[in-house]
């Protein structure tokens, strides 16, 4: 049923109070159907893998990959569970109802902060690995690991509970109309939250990279000197080069593909409007910021060999075999 202006209407039934469905190409919709519902599949498998991989193999059981186990748990559920719904957003009309609009929205938050969170984890990792690296296993024990991916998690919750307060006691707040699932944050909410969710965790992530990334040039030089003063040998002066510009990539992607991904979404409270999770702007804010989640893994697992030794026991189900969990993955 079309409104008297001769748009379609979410729920024709309510005509005076249904939302208008929004004038979309069918072969757009269609496509972006398609595309969607691939990223978000690629999504589940990317991370299943990762999880199957480290839970699997006891070599695999290191305080490094328990922060990749956690990425990739929350990765997981973002392409398990948020995207498919923004897959069912592309139609422009919300009919899972208020109690799975607030659901939706509070684990949106949660899992993104969870990411993020994670993410700087595995940086404090990797900068006590590399910059102090005869103290790494004193201070990076699997307990400590554990209990700070558990605070985490638990800060995820309480924070975004709080952020959400108003919304979760009533999802209906900032729908103007029926068929609508919007949640706005306004200007001093959503500053406190870029903040502590992106400002914050991207300086913590740059800052830290940076350290690392002088460290390891600096020990690439010092290898690179010691080997060349007894061996007189100057392919090592290109083979320390070569770790600088794999050090400074390996950077330069962390950082890049975050900020990709998270500056469109956070973009109205850095120029001082509220946040709004509108239909358009999730298609692509939103999406953007999903997709984080696609390539994480490709980033932190992908990198590693294991991985790719465990995806082929995994793919050719050797895994299934009698103590496959004692395998030589390293």
């Amino acid at each position: 049923m079309e409104s008297p202006d001769g748009a379609e209407l979410c729920f024709p039934q309510l005509l005076n109070t249904s939302c208008r469905k929004p004038l979309q190409d069918r072969a757009e919709a269609a496509f972006l159907y398609v595309l969607l519902s691939g990223i978000s599949s690629l999504t589940v498998t990317l991370n299943l893998l990762v999880i199957i991989s480290i839970s699997h193999f006891r070599q695999l059981h290191t305080s490094t990959n328990l922060l990749l186990l956690s990425l990739a748990v929350s990765d997981f559920l973002v392409g398990f569970l948020l995207m498919p719904v923004q897959v069912h957003l592309v139609g422009g009309c919300w009919f899972l109802g208020r109690l799975i609009c607030s659901l939706y929205y509070y684990a949106s938050f949660i899992l993104t902060s969870a990411s993020v969170g994670n993410m700087v984890l595995i940086s404090v990792d990797r900068y006590v690995a590399i910059c102090d690296p005869l103290c790494y296993h004193t201070k990076v024990t699997q307990k400590r690991v554990k209990v700070s991916v558990c605070l985490c998690w638990a800060g995820s919750l309480l924070y975004n509970g709080v952020i959400l307060n108003v919304f979760l006691k009533n999802p209906d707040t900032y729908n103007s109309c029926y068929g609508e699932c919007v949640v706005v944050i306004n200007f001093a909410t959503g500053a406190v939250d870029v903040v502590l969710t992106f400002i914050g965790p991207i300086a913590v992530i740059v800052v830290l990279y940076m350290k690392v990334f002088v460290v390891a040039v600096s020990q690439a030089r010092a290898m690179n000197s010691h080997i060349a003063a007894v061996t007189h040998q100057a392919s090592v002066s290109v083979t320390a080069r070569k770790s600088e510009r794999k050090a400074a990539r390996t950077l330069g992607i962390v950082v890049v593909v975050f900020l990709i991904c998270f500056c469109p979404y956070f973009y109205p409270s850095l120029t001082g409007q509220d946040m709004s999770t509108s239909v358009a702007f999730s298609i692509f804010g939103v999406w953007l910021l999903y997709c984080n989640s696609c390539i994480n893994p490709v980033i932190y697992a992908f990198f590693y060999p294991w991985f790719r030794k465990s995806i082929k026991l995994i793919v050719t189900l050797q895994i299934l075999q009698h103590d496959s969990c004692d395998a030589h993955i390293l």
